[in-house]
């Protein structure tokens, strides 16, 4: 574990037990160079405590990365809370780990995620104050899917010559809170959906409300289209499910979408470009975290309309430099953080 952050340059790890609650938490700061370190908290089922800690370290590594490129003065952090089957009081849980929270002493901040929602952040706000997201605050998730749809046109512009999304094909992965907006607003923009989630419920709503087509999950990233979006949980994109793509760009909400980032570089050969996670679904950081300095609505919309140029800016990069646009965006990350 030691290898992994410091390959990865996160600061810290801490770990938390609460047995009354049955509690086993991770928080990961990456940095804190440009300020407190924020990011969500994912309340999952994982393999082992080793993964739960890798997803927390690489997470908060991209947090980092999408803070410094969004200019806003925050680190990069991640919380994991290991789901377990079997949890008999779920806000005596949260609220342990907001007291977990406290104890940082505001080093951290925490916010909504997979597999949480308003109602857990304000349990957690029970018990610190370091935290965002509440029912009161608002859910981000449709500020991020605002941000990627906005990052969506910028894309198909830069690489179909037209921002114009009527008619094309776009394959949606996952409609979880951010997939169903997104796919809602693509669907009033003129595209046509081909969507794909483990909840039939959902799919059947898109096909409902959005004429989407259902595609077998492991089927989509398959299936031919203009750009595909992957929504999802992240590592979707492998050397092997990479050669199997057959679309122009891939441009989605999910984070840590590249396993490495050699498969940007196949991407790349491929013809294939790739919106850096980290731009493109910064608006739910955005949101909670001017939300949390006090900004207004319409302060908060501006900045958000910042992320088409920052992709753009990127995309004009790489073209010049022959470079997958990842690895332009690690760059200009890292040189924010480092310099």
């Amino acid at each position: 574990m030691f290898a992994l952050m410091q390959s990865t340059r996160t600061q810290s790890l801490h770990l938390c037990i609460d047995p009354p609650t049955g509690l086993k938490a991770v928080i990961a700061i990456h940095s804190e160079q440009r300020g407190p370190a924020m990011g969500g908290c994912r309340y999952l089922a994982y393999p082992d405590d080793e993964s739960a800690m890798v997803d927390a370290i690489r997470l908060a590594q991209g947090m980092s990365y999408k803070a410094a490129l969004a200019g806003l003065p925050l680190g990069g952090g991640k919380a994991v809370i290991i789901r377990n089957p079997h949890v008999e009081n779920r806000a005596a849980l949260f609220e342990a780990f907001g007291r977990f929270v406290d104890s940082l002493e505001g080093r951290y901040i925490t916010a909504i995620d997979s597999g949480t929602s308003t109602l857990d952040m304000d349990c957690i706000a029970q018990t610190t104050q370091h935290v965002t997201s509440t029912t009161a605050s608002g859910d981000p998730s449709p500020y991020s899917a605002m941000g990627v749809f906005a990052g969506i046109r910028a894309t198909s512009m830069a690489r179909l010559g037209s921002d114009n999304l009527e008619g094309l094909r776009v394959a949606v992965q996952g409609l979880g809170n951010v997939g169903y907006a997104l796919a809602e607003q693509l669907h009033a923009a003129g595209a046509e959906l081909l969507v794909s989630d483990h909840d039939p419920g959902r799919v059947q709503l898109a096909m409902e409300q959005f004429n989407a087509h259902p595609i077998a999950t492991d089927a989509l990233i398959s299936t031919p289209c203009d750009i595909f979006a992957p929504c999802g949980l992240g590592s979707i994109l492998t050397g092997q499910s990479v050669m199997q793509l057959r679309c122009a760009a891939v441009a989605g909400s999910a984070n840590n979408q590249l396993t490495n980032l050699q498969v940007a570089d196949q991407l790349e050969n491929r013809g294939i470009l790739y919106a850096p996670d980290y731009i493109i679904n910064s608006g739910g950081l955005i949101y909670v975290a001017l939300k949390h300095q006090g900004e207004e609505l319409p302060s908060i919309t501006a900045h958000l309309a910042r992320i088409p140029s920052r992709l753009t800016e990127v995309f004009a990069h790489a073209q010049a430099e022959k470079r997958s646009p990842a690895r332009v965006a690690q760059t200009l990350a890292e040189r924010l953080l480092y310099s």
